[in-house]
């Protein structure tokens, strides 16, 4: 069988798989309006370009964290239990980690979990060599869904750690049941560490999503990118332009991909076409107050434990507690 040939078996059988890369871009091309969850914009190129946008000088959150974090993370470090695995949910460059990491000495394992597995690994290459006496346990996953704690974080006392606002890519709904389903990972007296963006000035939001040096247009567009190499699409990319601007009614920036002008794409052998102006819907971010955040979380059966933000008010970091055992435990495995 020919190299295309075993190319379209397995994308065939991929198809099959509830939740895998072809199954949910082929219902989300499919839908009206069409989008693609942002958790695919994440392969190798995408997490590099990830990393280049965290650099912009538009681009403040990554900033505001990292300086949080800093400033707090003897303070973050002592709710932390010793002997405690950290599990970060989606852990990209581990940059914000390492703050917690060398602040909390008395950690005993660390669980990045990613669903991309190459850049995944790449990170705890690294992180082995800088910190030899804390058991390095990736967990290559969607976060987002249920997965198994490795054993030895299993046995253990857990905190838990979600940088990045990542938080705001979930409609609120969303984010209510990933909280839940973060309480059945790290049970019982755990703690959660999460960075929320905050409501704010609308050009500071529009210009962090729209840099001038076309970063986030790039990252944007290299999901079609993906699709071509990943999928056998055909996706004509230079006919597909970034669109951010935000949402006032959902206090959220929106990010779509908007064709240019009439045309069809392949898919895994399906056709979908497009009119011009019509969009790929694939991220939102949401803003939160301080206090709607709080409420969210209250909602999920978490308790508010602090929360700091930088000088402006741009960014918060936020720490809840899990007094109550949830529903069901993960199982180590």
């Amino acid at each position: 069988m020919s190299p295309t040939a075993l190319a379209k078996v397995a994308i065939e059988r991929e198809r099959l798989e509830p939740g895998s890369f072809a199954a949910e871009v082929l219902a989300g091309l499919t839908s009206m309006p069409k989008l693609i969850p942002p958790k695919f914009f994440y392969d190798n190129a995408g997490s590099d370009l990830f990393e280049q946008i965290t650099a912009l000088p538009e681009y403040y959150p990554t900033r505001c964290e990292l300086g949080i974090l800093q400033k707090r993370a003897s303070a973050i470090a002592a709710v932390i239990p010793a002997g405690a695995a950290l599990i970060e949910f989606g852990s990209g460059s581990s940059r914000k980690t390492r703050i917690i990491l060398g602040a909390a000495r008395n950690l005993a394992a660390y669980v990045p979990v990613d669903i991309s597995a190459e850049f995944l690994d790449q990170q705890v290459d690294a992180l082995r060599r800088e910190y030899p006496d804390i058991a390095m346990l990736p967990v290559a996953a969607d976060f987002g869904a249920a997965f198994d704690l490795p054993a030895e974080a299993a046995s253990r006392p857990r905190a838990g750690f979600f940088p990045g606002s990542t938080i705001g890519n979930l409609e609120p709904a969303e984010a209510c049941a990933f909280l839940r389903q973060a309480a059945q990972v790290l049970g019982a007296g755990a703690v959660f560490v999460i960075g929320v963006d905050l409501i704010k000035n609308e050009k500071i939001l529009y210009e962090a999503y729209n840099d001038a040096a076309g970063v986030t247009a790039r990252f944007n567009r290299n999901l079609l990118v993906r699709m071509n190499r990943e999928l056998g699409a055909d996706f004509d990319v230079a006919s597909f332009e970034h669109h951010a601007f935000f949402n006032r009614e959902h206090n959220r920036i929106e990010m779509h991909l908007a064709s240019s002008k009439r045309q069809r794409v392949s898919v895994c052998g399906a056709t979908i076409t497009f009119r011009a102006g019509e969009t790929i819907h694939t991220e939102n971010s949401y803003k939160y107050s301080i206090e709607s955040f709080q409420a969210l979380a209250r909602g999920a059966g978490w308790s508010p434990l602090n929360v700091w933000t930088d000088a402006k008010k741009y960014f918060s970091v936020h720490v809840l507690a899990l007094k109550d055992a949830p529903l069901r435990q993960v199982n180590g495995r």
